[in-house]
């Protein structure tokens, strides 16, 4: 035991203290979840409510999933690879969500919808506050940033030479991006997609500003977290707790599953030059 803390620092020592603490403090509330929620999850499962609430949230997350993907990769190529005015400060604009808090953002999607431009909109069909496409919007806007500064750095870490070369072999950057850029960046995009799918499904702040909490109508897995503990229901809202938790936990291995099976083909072609 003697010989085990010589090979570790004072400061190593101190790291390693405060890993622990954190490990124990994150797993205690995690445990916390699960403890109360498991005993009520079979319950909530069967419940017409929760059913909704999944449907819901898994419906609205996979299609802000998807138009977070569609902005942000060609945001990202031209934040990392085209020069223009003003380029540092449009990104900077682009990642401000990031900073700022979801009832903020939220606050400001409801303004902006209730204005005669999103009324507007309404007569046309497209209904945004108090409704389920306010969801989309909701998760969309708070995704998009993290989306595309995740893929900004994937596309800053290709190696330019490769497409330069390409280039002077006559390929054209529709060519590049394609066969170069998109592909080597593929693990770090799946990964970022699975992410964000998760980060959708735990959104709430924006989305509660935006469309409200209406049971069996906007009614989220985290809404209806909000709406059963406020009713004094805590089983049924650690059970939908739970039911996140669940899901956002296969999310996360699933990314860095991903994320390993790149790393190791990586070293095999390595290997094999």
């Amino acid at each position: 035991m003697k010989k085990f803390f010589s090979t570790f620092s004072l400061f190593e020592f101190l790291s390693m203290v405060i890993t622990m603490i954190v490990i124990i403090f994150t797993s205690l509330i995690i445990l916390t979840i699960v403890v109360k929620g498991i005993p009520n999850l079979s319950k909530a499962l069967f419940s017409e409510e929760v059913q909704f609430a999944m449907r819901l949230s898994l419906f609205t997350t996979s299609i802000s999933t998807i138009i977070c993907m569609c902005l942000a990769i060609p945001s990202a190529y031209t934040l990392s690879r085209t020069a223009f005015p003003f380029k540092k400060l449009f990104q900077m604009l682009i990642e401000l969500p990031l900073s700022l808090p979801y009832l903020v953002l939220g606050l400001g999607l409801l303004i902006l919808f209730s204005s005669d431009w999103g009324k507007f909109l309404k007569d046309l069909g497209f209904k945004v506050v108090f409704d389920k496409k306010g969801i989309i919007i909701a998760q969309t806007v708070i995704n998009l940033p993290y989306v595309v500064r995740l893929i900004r750095v994937a596309f800053c870490e290709v190696d330019e030479r490769l497409e330069f070369i390409a280039g002077s072999l006559g390929a054209s950057k529709w060519q590049r991006f394609t066969t170069i850029t998109l592909p080597t960046s593929k693990s770090a995009i799946i990964s970022t997609t699975i992410l964000t799918w998760s980060r959708g499904l735990g959104e709430f702040g924006a989305t509660l500003m935006l469309v409200g909490a209406t049971r069996m109508k906007t009614e989220t897995l985290t809404t209806s977290v909000y709406l059963n503990l406020a009713t004094g229901d805590t089983g049924a809202s650690m059970a939908s707790a739970t039911i996140i938790l669940i899901i956002s936990l296969a999310s996360l291995f699933f990314a860095n599953w991903i994320g390993r099976q790149n790393t190791e083909m990586s070293r095999m072609k390595d290997v094999n030059f």
